[in-house]
């Protein structure tokens, strides 16, 4: 997604990369926050108390770290789907923008290279309130967005070379990231219900 939208790709297609990224921002902000709302909601009636929700959650966590880690072949649910390409030749740049954030924001309907994706949602549905929901999808989908930001200098295809190089060299790195976070964030939730 990095470098679907750059400077320099905006230019190119006679756009103006401020316009993209500040609709790919919005739709991302929009779509976290409406899944978030609608998990929320969902959330309310289930009969369960904030203790009952702290467990599930550490256990979905646990699990989500199992099937990072690929623990007995486990391998973790995606598709293969991305966000249409053709969008960017036949929409002006905030339109597609606005798309491309809004999908990558519901997580699921691209491909998922974490388990933390579908753990974001259960926490969502667990927050039991449409507004914690929506605060949860805003924030996943905030998350999701800001790194395109790291790319507002790219005004060459040689800059942009450099930040694939970059991303290749720091996946590894980052996935070892993601799975710390996820061990603290069950943590957390187990030393909630203990006390």
């Amino acid at each position: 997604m990095l470098g679907s939208i750059t400077p320099l790709g905006e230019r190119g297609r006679g756009s103006r990369w401020g316009v993209t990224v500040s609709a790919y921002l919005v739709g991302s902000a929009a779509g976290g926050a409406a899944l978030g709302a609608t998990l929320g909601t969902l959330g309310e009636p289930l009969p369960l108390s904030s203790t009952a929700r702290l467990v599930i959650l550490a256990g979905a966590v646990a699990i989500g770290i199992a099937f990072d880690l690929g623990v007995g072949g486990l391998t973790l649910p995606t598709t293969r789907r991305q966000v249409d390409e053709r969008w960017r030749a036949e929409y002006r740049g905030w339109v597609w923008g606005l798309m491309f954030g809004f999908q990558l924001a519901l997580g699921a309907i691209t491909v998922v290279t974490t388990s933390m994706v579908y753990v974001t949602w259960v926490a969502a549905l667990l927050a039991g309130s449409t507004g914690a929901g929506a605060t949860i999808g805003l924030a996943f989908g905030l998350a999701r967005a800001l790194p395109i930001l790291g790319v507002a200098r790219v005004r060459t295809s040689g800059q942009l070379l450099g930040v694939d190089r970059t991303l290749q060299r720091l996946a590894s790195p980052a996935r070892r990231a993601t799975i710390a976070a996820s061990a603290s964030i069950a943590a957390v939730a187990i030393v909630g219900v203990a006390r």
